[in-house]
């Protein structure tokens, strides 16, 4: 295949917690010899780009200023776009509320002001947390997620729950879906990544380990696909899924076999 840009999703496909995954490293540095724009992109809401390029290059990772986004950055910005000047309850982690209210918009404490819900991971979820969201949202208030994980890999390397777990109980207790999840595969993440690659879809190769979101994106986009088996996804829940992965890979290493 012809490939100009690699987006690569982070826990899972380049690194576990703090430790990069055997030959991701070099991998990156074998995309860089190919010319290719990369850019790093994590559904976990609590960093921004900047300081994803500052972990990645502490594991060994030749990631550069700018090539890396997350589920906060495309959060934060479609917030400013379609919600300038609206009050937003956080229900979430403090990282995330201050990443909103440095933004376009006002994050409040009483629920009840609400114009829009955003709903984010954090390990502090209460009963309270429910007890907010059913105030909130009882007036018509539009109700956003930052991405839709339902876990990601714990400090052992077992799973957590995720934002996704957040929504699933939010949900639960109001009746109501989500309007917009805003992570990855959504059509905002999409946007985002074209606009930072900067190639035509079918110039560019996603590589990730999860199938309803690093492949789901991919194949919304038109991209090529590549899922590793290093993250999430077993064999068994890869022949269950109805997302298939044009390549499946034993991890990050072997990219070299679907460039060539």
């Amino acid at each position: 295949m012809t490939v100009r840009g690699v987006l690569l999703d982070l826990d899972g496909t380049v690194y576990h917690e703090d430790n990069p995954l055997p030959g991701a490293p070099e991998a990156v540095d074998r995309l860089r010899e190919r010319d290719l724009s990369i850019l790093f992109f994590s559904n976990n809401p609590l960093h921004g780009g900047e300081e994803y390029v500052e972990r990645l290059q502490s594991l060994g990772v030749d990631a550069r200023p700018g090539e890396a986004c997350s589920s906060a950055v495309v959060t934060r910005a479609y917030v400013d776009d379609h919600h300038a000047g609206d009050d937003v309850f956080v229900i979430g982690s403090d990282s995330i509320r201050d990443r909103i209210d440095r933004g376009q918009a006002t994050v409040v404490d009483e629920p009840r002001e609400a114009d829009v819900l955003l709903a984010s991971w954090t390990d502090e979820f209460h009963y309270d947390d429910m007890v907010d969201a059913l105030r909130a949202l009882d007036t018509g208030t539009v109700y956003l997620g930052t991405d839709p994980d339902p876990t990601f890999p714990g400090p052992d390397g077992h799973p957590v729950p995720g934002t996704g777990a957040v929504l699933r109980a939010i949900t639960g207790v109001t009746e109501r879906e989500p309007d917009r999840v805003l992570g990855k595969p959504s059509e905002v993440a999409i946007e985002a990544a074209l606009d930072r690659l900067d190639h035509d879809p079918e110039d560019i190769l996603v590589v990730g380990d999860r199938l309803e979101t690093d492949i789901m994106l991919g194949e919304r986009a038109g991209m090529e696909t590549a899922l590793v088996m290093t993250g999430v996804t077993d064999d068994a829940k890869l022949a269950a899924s109805e997302v298939k992965p044009d390549h499946v890979l034993d991890s990050l290493a072997d990219v070299d076999a679907i460039l060539e």
